[in-house]
């Protein structure tokens, strides 16, 4: 399916530690409930973060982003390691980021319309999410291709 250690291989691998490790931020902006973490000046983290859209059914978002990218990141890694993942572990990151991009579609309409804040770290987290998605969908693609 595809070969390690490629520039798509490396993209991918940034992109999903970039959304992992901006998840976790948001979620120590959270927890800490310090206005300080977040950057003065450039958007309105706070507000976005504070509002009542930053949980679902209670559950922080950051930590569903944590999940999510956790969950990308291992299906990535280990997909050429085992025989499941080498047959559908493009189909499974497919539903993953396609379920992430829909997410983060509606969160940012959330923050433009309903909260009228920006959170630059969500915004960090949503472009992440596109770019991987369009990844998979390109390598979806191409292995329909091979077929």
């Amino acid at each position: 399916m595809r070969k390690p250690k490629t520039k798509y291989y490396w993209v991918y691998l940034i992109l999903t530690f970039v959304g992992l490790v901006d998840s976790i931020y948001l979620l120590w902006i959270k927890l800490a409930n310090n206005k300080a973490y977040c950057l003065q000046g450039i958007g309105d983290c706070w507000t976005v973060n504070a509002s009542k859209y930053s949980s679902v059914f209670g559950i922080p978002v950051s930590i569903l982003g944590i999940i999510g990218y956790a969950l990308i990141l291992g299906i990535f890694l280990w997909e050429l390691k085992y025989d499941f993942l080498k047959k559908n572990g493009v189909y499974i990151l497919f539903g993953l980021t396609f379920f992430g991009l829909l997410f983060s579609v509606y969160l940012t309409y959330i923050e433009l319309f309903v909260i009228l804040a920006i959170c630059p770290f969500c915004v960090i987290s949503a472009t992440a999410m596109v770019v991987l998605f369009c990844l998979t969908v390109v390598r979806l693609v191409k292995s329909q291709d091979a077929l």
